[in-house]
C-alpha cells in the first residue's frame, strides 16, 4: 500500500484535489481511501462517502493537528491495510504555515492557492520547502502572469518539487498527480520512520488550558518579542 501526505492551509483546495485524483485511481482500479485530519469538525467524511472512498476522520481538539496527526498516523496506515487500499491519502488540518505533516519515504504533495497573493510561497515552511509535489489551485482565477510569478515563487521556495497546477473543481492537472502517486514507493510500515522536519514545538501553561494574560502566567517555552525601541533605551 502507498501512503501519501497532503498538507496545506485552510481552504486551498486539498479535499476538492484528492477527490480528482482518487477518482482517476479508482478508474485504474486501484482501492483508494483518505484519513481525514482536521482541528474542531469536519464535513469532509460524508463528501468522501458519497464518493464511495472509504475515510477515516480524526479530530485534534484542543490538541495541535500536527501533534495529533504524527500520534495517529501509523493507526491510520494499519486501518487502510484492513481496508484492503492501494493507496492512503492523508489530509493535514494546515492550520499553520510552520506545519510540517511529511514523512521520509512517504511521497508528500503540498497544495497551495494562487489566490493567496505571489508572495505567500517564501511563508510557508517545512509542508512547502520539503514537499515533493507542489499543487497550485485556483490557477484559473488569476491571470496567466499572475500565475507564472506565482509559480516562480513556488519554485524558489522549493526548487526540486514540480509545481503543478490542479483545479478541484474541473479536473484539469490531476492526471499529472496521479501519475506522481502511481509511481511511489510503498509503505509497508512507519515503525522506525523519521519525519522531514520537527513538529512546531510549544510547552508552556497555554499549552494545557492556561487562559489568564500576563508574564507571571507565562512558564516553559516562552518566546517573546523584540522590540527596537526598547533596544534603542538600553
Amino acid at each position: 500500500m502507498q501512503l501519501i501526505t497532503v498538507a496545506g492551509s485552510p481552504s486551498v483546495g486539498k479535499t476538492s484535489v484528492i477527490l480528482q485524483v482518487a477518482k482517476l485511481l479508482k478508474q485504474d482500479g486501484l482501492a483508494v481511501g483518505v484519513a481525514k485530519f482536521d482541528a474542531l469538525s469536519s464535513d469532509d467524511g460524508r463528501l468522501y462517502a458519497q464518493h464511495e472512498i472509504p475515510v477515516a476522520v480524526g479530530l485534534a481538539g484542543a490538541l495541535c493537528p500536527d501533534h495529533y496527526f504524527v500520534s495517529n498516523i501509523d493507526d491510520c496506515l494499519a486501518w487502510g491495510r484492513r481496508q484492503g487500499l492501494d493507496v492512503l491519502l492523508s489530509e493535514s488540518a494546515g492550520l499553520c504555515n510552520r506545519c510540517s505533516p511529511h514523512i521520509d519515504g512517504v511521497l508528500a504533495i503540498c497544495v497551495v492557492d494562487a489566490l493567496a497573493g505571489v508572495h505567500t510561497p517564501k511563508k510557508i515552511g517545512p509542508m512547502l520547502r520539503l514537499a515533493d509535489l507542489v499543487a497550485i489551485t485556483k490557477g484559473d482565477i488569476v491571470s496567466q502572469v499572475e500565475r507564472e510569478v506565482f509559480a516562480f515563487h513556488v519554485r524558489l521556495a522549493n526548487p526540486g518539487a514540480p509545481a503543478l497546477f490542479c483545479n478541484g473543481l474541473t479536473g484539469q492537472g490531476a492526471a499529472d498527480l496521479a501519475r506522481h502517486i502511481r509511481a511511489a514507493a510503498p509503505t509497508p510500515s512507519l515503525d522506525g520512520s523519521r519525519l522531514r522536519f520537527s513538529m512546531p514545538a510549544a510547552v508552556c501553561p497555554y499549552c494545557v488550558g492556561e487562559t489568564a494574560i500576563g508574564e507571571t502566567h507565562q512558564r516553559g517555552n516562552v518566546k517573546k518579542m523584540r522590540f527596537a525601541d526598547r533596544e534603542e533605551s538600553r
